[in-house]
């Protein structure tokens, strides 16, 4: 079987959809070597190495035009590259097709991570959630199969868009293997040193936007202020929002607590799971995602998980997490107190938490979305 795939997260979004394109189809190349598989992407950058992949076909707008509009190519001139190469299935990685494909006779599967920009249109720029609304929905509508990343979002993709649910494949997404090596204490401490970090913290991970709920966070240390005083570092940016939290820190007294690391350092994406297994434990009390890939890197670092009632966490956490009340600082703060106060429940989290990740292995994940490959194809 020929397939493609919209690369240009792969090649161009160090985080969330390019994480969730690299594994899926580094895995798919490894787990099923008999088919052949090309990436058609605006541009190939050193983000994604195929060094070890060399089965991989990279394709890149080749006419003078579709150089210099490379956006337009990828929305819809690549479906005529498509066609030249014959492949037999083509799948839309992040929310998007190629208008046309539906004319092509090439088999389409798009993945839909999350309708958030429906859930809370306010907190987007109204013409993006035109743009992702157009793209999303003539996806959903000519893919031969929507994979949806949770129940949550089938259940949101049936809601919102009224997709069929015959039509809605649920198939998990895994993330990178190294944060299921174990690191020993000498090589986090020497992480720790090398970014000044305190010896004991707690850890956030995400966008700094509202919905994330970061603010959430630091009003819980509030409460906490004097019984007990453990930093929190956070891994992400953000503009307002940010503005917003550090204005609550300050108002506080609790600036010194919380280390906006990407002001300080650039993280290297090696590094990351070394900056989980020395949190106490990761804090994500987001009012709602698609799947929440943080969750799964702690669960794999044996990392505990304080996390939000509701959405799809029940589905990436299992019984793995603490769940708190999101819009309920003292919920939070309670978790976090009973992460400290009590080494066997985190003992307990860390196992339960890395049998629950063993449901998102690599293979798993690469096997679920083969099946319905040939489904398809058959």
């Amino acid at each position: 079987m020929k397939i493609g795939f919209d690369a240009k997260r792969a090649f161009q979004n160090n985080t969330g959809l390019g994480n969730y394109s690299r594994t899926l189809i580094s895995s798919l190349v490894k787990d099923f070597p008999e088919d052949e598989y090309y990436l058609f992407a605006p541009k190939q950058t050193a983000m994604y190495n195929l060094d070890a992949l060399p089965e991989l076909k990279v394709v890149l707008p080749e006419k003078p035009l579709h150089r210099w509009f490379k956006s337009a190519w990828r929305s819809r001139f690549v479906v005529k590259d498509l066609l030249r190469y014959q492949l037999d299935l083509f799948h839309g990685l992040s929310h998007e097709l190629p208008f046309g494909i539906h004319k092509s006779g090439i088999r389409s599967v798009v993945t839909m991570h999350d309708l958030i920009f429906e859930r809370y249109p306010e907190q987007y720029n109204r013409i993006d959630v035109f743009t992702y609304r157009r793209k999303a929905k003539y996806a959903c509508r000519h893919a031969d199969m929507v994979v949806a990343i949770s129940e949550q979002t089938k259940q949101d993709l049936m809601t919102y868009y009224h997709t069929p649910a015959n039509k809605i494949a649920v198939v998990y997404q895994s993330c990178d293997p190294a944060f299921g090596v174990t690191w020993t204490n000498d090589d986090i401490a020497a992480l720790g040193a090398k970014y000044l970090l305190p010896s004991q913290y707690f850890l956030y991970v995400g966008s700094l936007i509202e919905r994330k709920n970061l603010l959430g966070i630091v009003t819980a240390m509030n409460t906490l202020k004097g019984a007990m005083n453990i930093p929190l570092v956070v891994l992400g940016n953000g503009s307002s929002y940010k503005k917003k939290v550090k204005e609550y820190l300050a108002a506080h007294g609790l600036t010194q607590q919380v280390i906006f690391l990407n002001e300080h350092v650039r993280l290297e994406n090696s590094e990351l799971p070394g900056l989980y297994q020395g949190a106490m434990a990761l804090i994500y009390p987001s009012f709602f995602e698609g799947f929440g890939i943080p969750i799964l890197e702690a669960l794999w670092s044996r990392t505990p998980v304080i996390t939000s009632h509701g959405s799809c966490f029940a589905e990436t956490a299992g019984d793995a997490a603490l769940y708190v009340d999101p819009l309920d600082p003292g919920s939070i703060a309670n978790a976090m107190k009973r992460v400290v106060d009590d080494p066997s429940l985190v003992k307990q989290m860390q196992e339960k938490g890395w049998q629950h990740a063993q449901r998102f292995t690599p293979e798993k994940c690469a096997a679920a979305m083969m099946k319905v490959y040939k489904q398809l194809n058959n």
